[in-house]
């Protein structure tokens, strides 16, 4: 009996120093590294969204006037050809303004192209990006032709493809 009472006390007063036996505690410090590293893609990709939203502002905002100016110098060119006389000075400003701004677009687009292609939480959404700053030089070379009608079509196109990468974007959140 003396055996088995012995026997238990040891194991009553080791229990205790067993659990305590332990020396770092048991914490998940690499979660919060998790979290930052989660927030900072969210982030990047917030900030990548943004910017194709703006991209979208602008196009439309400049289709919206590029509509009024085409008619206007379209009306001013059928006068000047029943008239027999040359197209005023200010169709050629207007003409040249539309270029430098499509141009201007374009170069936008090609700067989002390549932000997206080099930043890694964007890439997933480059390959639906892809192109559109092709799009935007298809425009510029139909308003070099004079075909601004065309290049109006082209940058609603343009348009289409980068609300398309917005939706995507919106959804893989």
């Amino acid at each position: 009996m003396k055996p088995i009472t012995i026997t238990l006390l040891t194991l009553i007063l080791l229990a205790p120093s067993t659990a305590f036996s332990q020396t770092r505690s048991r914490s998940s410090r690499q979660k919060p590294a998790t979290t930052t590293a989660n927030q900072r893609v969210a982030q990047v990709r917030t900030q990548g969204a943004t910017r194709v939203a703006d991209q979208i502002k602008n196009l439309t905002k400049f289709m919206y006037i590029l509509g009024g100016v085409t008619s206007s110098m379209a009306a001013v060119e059928d006068a000047a050809r029943r008239s027999g006389a040359s197209p005023a000075d200010q169709t050629q400003q207007s003409k040249a303004q539309v270029r430098a701004t499509i141009q201007n677009i374009r170069e936008g687009l090609d700067k989002l192209e390549i932000d997206f292609r080099a930043t890694p939480e964007l890439q997933p959404y480059y390959i639906k990006l892809a192109g559109v700053a092709a799009g935007a030089a298809t425009a510029e070379e139909r308003a070099g032709a004079n075909q601004f009608d065309a290049a109006g079509r082209q940058l609603l196109n343009v348009v289409n493809r980068l609300t398309d990468v917005l939706l995507l974007m919106r959804t893989t959140e």
